[in-house]
């Protein structure tokens, strides 16, 4: 009785769990597919729940995959598209109605790339290329990775190549030979743990030359403004394409140096600010170097801290015709907003008042509600401000107000003093929100306005009407007009080219060099010959550089006599009576003109009168002389030249290519086989003639198989140059190998050696030395360890081989010894790792556990 009468009394509504976020992992074949929202309230009469989505109500019905039970929300067959939202808990009894915390429910999935085949990125060695990966639709946290050809072959990230996390692809700085091959993205969600694979991308290196040098061209930046709330990790990407291979430096702009937290990692490419505070908001840059040039970009970091209640309203009790102030307080950055709710519901139209009120409800009369209020409202350029739009540039912020309200014709008089937001704060401001910004005050008595005009200063504008002529084959004549100055006086100029053939646009030398403020025109030089040229101008002043200027119109330099001659000619080998001549084609930016070709001049040793030939195809790399009496391996002296529609440029230099060659016709003698360990064998002969007027000996070939094998299935093995020793390894132990021999040139290769048969050793050891016992003193490190025994089919130990290292160092010291015990005199004032492995003629046994050793005397550990 005692416990129903104390459940009688009547209470509000209080909530005692409230729903929290929900991220709900999907997996394509999970059959439980349901969460559920948890929402309890004690208060007498008992409360009853409604539940809101997206400030909907949720009204379950008999089949729905809604249900609420008690005050929990139950959803089943959770749908991506229908069901992720914002949920909020309502409990209400007679006394009212309260409303929960917001609650989000995400469902994370990953699906699968829809693409199945990708086009061949097809680039220049030296030139920068993107991969782009593409990730498929998702939801949850990704990360990214590469294969490079076959799994588990991933893109190692260094200074050359970068994986950004944000974008998914894939950046290559300078492309090298050794880049060309298949590329997969690979995408991870973190939440689901799922993982799938995009369509391979191909990058094929162009047969059309070596991209010159040029300066780095930012490809990954960061948000020029980002908002990072309190206590999170921002990490911030940037990556530039550009050859020499450019260099990542950051700073902070105020100078301010880095905290101790922040971590720079990824060659540099990432920057990481764990915990984010007030003292590391700021401006940051990124500046990527090269012999070429540099490049940066900035981006501002804006500290955000959630709302946090400092003064809450409490429950009051008042008679009729009283009056009541709340007033509610909260810090934050940037300034909170205020919104009151009556019953979870906002407040009816006659109660509303403008939101610029920060926290303060006003009840006269307690019957009536009434909210004393300033209507503070602004205008830009005679237009109303809508804050919390237009870009999120503008912001109200805090200022000192007075209210005063009377109460029965003026009988009483009270004031208050409260803040409210009522200034204007423009952030990340552009030149475009230069102008007239107007503020009007309006109360429920009187209304006042004040106008003022704001002038923005920045980077100057684009110059305008840029004009390009007199154009030669090596230079041409810029002009421009200078766009606006904004507000700070033009320093100097900058002229920018573009081609076909360059990565994006590039600085050009011009005449005079330095470009003043006065100096709207220019003449560029050391330009190509009879290329697309695209020009533009960028204007700098105290604020910085500004956008560049459209470009103008595209022009072609003058053709000429072509004065690039072909690079790396060479040549050899082919077929009998043939001369095999090679060179790497001259790019097209370099041909001087339309009608390009290449003339090849070749005679043998001994001859006055050149030969020549015309190649009539620019992209030609080689040139094929047959005659019958052209002599096995003879020397002939060759030059390539070059001409276009103006006529002949110059031959390069002269080089010696030789005929094609006949295949060496001996086999080499005295083929030894001698077995080093289980998985080497040594192979020694003695060499053939070197070189003969007919052929050269290029190498020789090794060709070895085992009994249960056929010859003509055989693994081969080839050496370079004048050698007549080799180890061929990989082997199995304990097997009989069967090795033949034979010498091989451009032409072909040898017979074979006469059959030499050789039996690898039995393998080492494949037990560890155990019990590892050390003892350290401020001198020396004494080891010892349990003897090794060989099972019957290994072989047997000969000793012992102690490896040490410091732990901080990458060099190894090694020391072999036959006993179980060793004493090293190491001084202790550094850690040090050992292992210990056992010697056998096999080779070395597997090791011992690794053996760490702390900068501790005096103690001993055994080691099982």
């Amino acid at each position: 009785m005692l416990q129903l009468a104390k459940s009688s009394v009547p209470l509000k509504p209080v909530f005692i769990k409230q729903p929290g976020s929900i991220v709900f992992p999907l997996h394509p074949n999970d059959p439980s597919r349901e969460v559920t929202f948890s929402c309890e309230a004690q208060g007498y009469p008992p409360p009853s729940y409604r539940w809101k989505m997206n400030d909907t109500f949720i009204s379950p019905r008999p089949g729905s995959r809604f249900s609420i039970s008690g005050g929990n929300l139950r959803i089943s067959d959770l749908n991506k598209e229908e069901d992720v939202g914002v949920y909020q808990c309502l409990a209400s009894n007679t006394f009212g109605t309260i409303l929960s915390r917001e609650a989000s429910l995400h469902i994370a999935y990953l699906e699968d790339f829809k693409t199945q085949r990708r086009s061949p990125v097809r680039v220049r060695e030296g030139q920068g290329v993107v991969l782009l990966c593409g990730p498929p639709p998702h939801m949850g946290e990704l990360t990214f990775s590469w294969i490079f050809n076959e799994y588990p072959s991933f893109v190692n990230q260094d200074t050359r190549r970068f994986v950004s996390q944000i974008t998914g692809n894939l950046y290559i700085a300078k492309v090298e030979p050794s880049d060309v091959g298949n590329y997969t993205c690979v995408v991870t969600n973190m939440v689901t743990k799922s993982r799938v694979q995009g369509p391979p991308t191909s990058l094929v290196l162009r047969s059309d030359g070596i991209m010159g040098e040029y300066e780095p061209k930012i490809e990954v930046q960061f948000p020029e403004a980002l908002s990072v709330a309190k206590g999170l990790t921002v990490k911030l990407e940037c990556f530039a394409l550009g050859n020499p291979v450019p260099t990542i430096s950051w700073r902070r702009v105020d100078g301010a140096p880095f905290s101790r937290k922040v971590d720079v990692s990824g060659a540099s490419s990432v920057l990481e600010i764990p915990y984010f505070q007030q003292e590391d908001a700021g401006q940051y840059e990124c500046v990527a170097e090269n012999s070429r040039g540099k490049n940066s970009v900035k981006g501002k970091l804006s500290f955000y801290a959630p709302p946090h209640l400092l003064e809450r309203p409490q429950d009051s009790q008042k008679a009729i015709d009283d009056s009541l102030l709340w007033e509610c307080k909260a810090s934050g950055k940037p300034k909170p907003s205020y919104k009151w709710l009556k019953n979870g519901e906002p407040l009816e139209a006659f109660e509303v008042v403008n939101s610029s009120l920060p926290g303060i409800l006003v009840i006269l009369d307690v019957t009536v509600l009434f909210f004393l209020w300033f209507l503070v409202t602004w205008f830009f350029n005679e237009q109303l401000i809508h804050f919390g739009s237009q870009g999120g540039y503008f912001e109200k912020v805090g200022g000192v107000g007075t209210v005063h309200y009377d109460k029965s014709l003026i009988r009483i008089r009270k004031q208050f003093r409260f803040r409210f937001a009522g200034d204007i704060m423009i952030r990340n401001i552009q030149l475009r929100h230069a102008g007239r910004y107007t503020c009007a005050v309006q109360t429920n008595v009187d209304s006042a306005s004040i106008a003022m005009d704001v002038v923005v200063r920045g980077a100057p504008g684009p110059p305008l009407d840029i004009q390009v002529d007199h154009v030669t084959e090596s230079t041409a004549f810029v002009s421009w007009s200078p766009g606006p100055d904004n507000h700070s006086p033009i320093s100097n100029y900058a002229v920018q080219a573009r081609t076909p053939f360059s990565l994006g646009w590039q600085a050009v030398q011009t005449v005079p060099e330095i470009l003043g403020r006065n100096q709207l025109a220019a003449r560029v030089t050391d330009l190509s010959p009879w290329v697309e040229y695209e020009f533009r101008v960028l204007a700098t002043n105290g604020i910085g550089t500004g956008e560049p200027s459209k470009p103008s119109k595209k022009i072609r330099t003058k053709d000429t006599l072509p004065r690039i001659t072909p690079a790396r000619v060479g040549g050899g080998g082919g077929s009998r009576s043939e001369l095999v001549i090679t060179w790497e084609p001259v790019p097209e930016e370099q041909q001087s003109g339309p009608g390009f070709g290449y003339v090849v001049a070749f005679r043998p040793h001994g001859a006055q009168s050149w030969m020549q030939a015309a190649v009539t195809s620019p992209d030609a790399s080689r040139y094929i002389f047959k005659n019958e009496s052209i002599r096995p391996f003879s020397p002939f002296y060759v030059k390539v030249g070059v001409y276009n529609n103006r006529g002949e440029g110059p031959f390069g230099p002269v080089t010696t290519i030789y005929s094609a060659e006949e295949e060496p016709s001996r086999a080499p003698a005295r083929v030894r086989a001698k077995s080093l360990s289980a998985s080497e064998v040594e192979l020694s002969w003695k060499p053939l003639p070197w070189s003969t007027s007919k052929r050269r000996i290029m190498g020789y070939e090794m060709r070895y198989w085992t009994k249960t094998q056929r010859q003509d299935t055989a693994s081969v093995m080839r050496t370079v140059g004048n050698r007549t020793v080799a180890v061929i390894r990989g082997l199995d132990p304990s097997t009989t190998y069967h090795i033949t021999l034979r010498a091989y040139n451009s032409a072909g290769t040898g017979p074979d050696s006469a059959v030499v048969n050789v039996t690898t050793k039995r393998p080492p050891p494949s037990r560890a030395p155990a019990k590892v016992t050390w003892n350290a003193t401020n001198s020396k490190i004494i080891l010892t360890w349990d003897q090794v025994k060989a099972l019957e089919n290994e072989s047997e130990v000969m000793g012992y081989k102690v490896i040490y290292k410091q732990s901080k160092h990458n060099r190894q010291s090694m020391v072999e010894t036959n006993k179980t015990s060793l004493e090293l005199a190491l001084p202790v004032h550094e850690d040090y790792i050992i292992q210990i492995k056992a010697i056998s003629e096999g080779g070395d046994g597997h090791s011992s556990r690794l053996i760490t050793i702390p900068r501790i005397a005096g103690l001993s550990i055994v080691f099982n």
